[in-house]
């Protein structure tokens, strides 16, 4: 499981460190790669391989044609795009998906479980201030008590 927020910066080649907490799951539990794709939000989404296969295959089973399905395809498939650890322990980024998260200098690695979401840094705290205007929503604390219930 992943976990954590840790702050680094990235470089003019889209070279950024993946943080070694973070590494130490991946390398443990998976292997050294990971499936980088545009969020619906202004982040990226990181998966080891195997977890975004069993997304691809539950994804593969469903309708294309279905308007959601479509879209994700279109927006989360499309620009996946695999890159491993270097052996320094970085990611290179893509262009293109360092300019749908306003990646440039100061960014922001976040552990969600399954996935890891790669924010810059104002992009972050924009994303945190509005999770906590809407923490004391009915619908987190519904999923709060559900969760301590299972």
């Amino acid at each position: 499981m992943f976990r954590g927020v840790y702050e680094h910066q990235i470089d003019a080649k889209g070279r950024t460190s993946f943080p070694a907490k973070l590494r130490e799951t991946l390398v443990g539990q998976y292997d050294d790669r990971l499936i980088l794709t545009t969020a619906l939000d202004a982040c990226l989404h990181c998966y080891p391989v195997r977890e975004w296969e069993a997304l691809e295959t539950a994804l593969a089973r469903r309708n294309p044609m279905e308007p959601g399905v479509k879209s994700l395809l279109r927006l989360y498939v499309a620009s996946a795009q695999e890159v491993p650890l270097d052996k320094l322990g970085r990611v290179l980024v893509p262009p293109s998906l360092r300019a749908h998260a306003k990646l440039e200098r100061d960014v922001v690695w976040a552990g969600m479980v399954k996935v890891i979401e790669l924010w810059s840094q104002d992009g972050w705290h924009a994303a945190q201030d509005e999770a906590r205007a809407e923490a004391d929503s009915a619908d987190v604390m519904r999923v709060l008590t559900e969760l301590r219930q299972g």
